[in-house]
């Protein structure tokens, strides 16, 4: 057997370079690819499964795996069209299954919060504990999801996913995960976040229609998320579905989305409709672009672009 010749400084270093490289690269993988200069998400708004005009939703996901740039979708809630059936829910998983592009949702009130009706044409009555826990575990089944809120980072960016799970609430957060997101944001102080949540925050609409700012149509509890917020400078996005708001409606981009001087609220319609739009956000270091794409006409509507910048933290 030959004998070992002693290693160089440079030898032994180009080596320890070598077997860092693929730590290196898992960090910045698992890190949301930090190192790229811009990440693009789109937004659905309610879908409402299997519900009306399936073929126009399905043609939505065909588009939306055409763009080679989107990193994320989110879908906001209302997942399911009416109680969170296994049938529902079922179809949900189809539809999904069809996207080739990483998915984020969330619950909305159709996908927990009713009574599964016992006949074919049953009403909206809320549900009791027992059965809301069920459906959201049947949420977090379908999506295999440990937890139905969560949080991801992408970029420099903390994206925070809550869902509705008030037991009384229309569009509540539980205090269990209220509590969460405090413990969340306070370890996230300099890093500039968005969340998304089924119900617009409270006055970030013109009231367009009698119910648009009542309790049933805020994300509740409104106190306590108001104080959440001002308490959390790096928050500045927040973006929900929840009271169908169409690109069409005056408040849809405008001033009135600022909330308490600090977050915008960006608006999405819901998938159930003959036209079909979603928002797109594209992610750069020091600010966010909006930008929302009618997928009837496949164009972009360059009237409704907003950019928010990120809050100097």
């Amino acid at each position: 057997m030959q004998a070992m010749r002693p290693r160089s400084f440079l030898q032994i270093l180009s080596i320890v370079c070598l077997l860092l490289l693929p730590l290196s690269g898992f960090g910045r993988a698992a890190d949301g690819q930090a190192d790229k200069a811009v990440h693009r998400l789109v937004v659905l708004g309610d879908p409402h499964l299997p519900g009306r005009n399936i073929e126009f939703k399905e043609q939505v996901l065909v588009t939306i795996n055409s763009w080679d740039d989107v990193e994320m979708v989110a879908a906001v809630g209302d997942i399911c069209a009416g109680f969170g059936t296994e049938a529902e829910y079922a179809a949900a998983g189809k539809f999904f299954g069809r996207l080739h592009k990483p998915f984020f949702p969330i619950t909305g009130n159709h996908d927990y919060y009713y009574r599964t009706p016992s006949g074919p044409h049953g009403r909206l009555v809320q549900g009791g504990k027992e059965s809301q826990q069920a459906k959201l575990g049947l949420f977090r089944k379908t999506f295999g999801l440990s937890s139905h809120y969560y949080s991801r980072h992408l970029g420099r960016y903390l994206l925070v996913f809550l869902s509705a799970d008030h037991a009384d609430y229309l569009a509540g957060i539980s205090d269990r995960q209220l509590a969460w997101l405090r413990r969340e944001l306070s370890t996230q102080r300099k890093t500039p976040t968005l969340i998304f949540f089924h119900a617009p925050l409270q006055g970030a609409l013109k009231r367009y229609r009698r119910f648009i700012n009542t309790p049933d149509f805020i994300a509740q509890p409104a106190g306590a998320i108001h104080d959440i917020l001002t308490g959390n400078p790096q928050v500045f996005l927040w973006v929900s579905g929840h009271t169908h708001t169409s690109p069409l409606e005056e408040s849809f981009a405008a001033p009135v989305n600022l909330y308490a001087g600090q977050v915008t609220n960006i608006h999405n319609k819901d998938m159930n409709r003959g036209t079909i739009w979603t928002n797109s956000l594209s992610l750069y270091p020091d600010r966010v672009v909006i930008r929302t794409y009618n997928h009837q006409e496949n164009r972009w509507l360059p009237q409704l672009d907003r950019t928010v910048p990120t809050p100097k933290l």
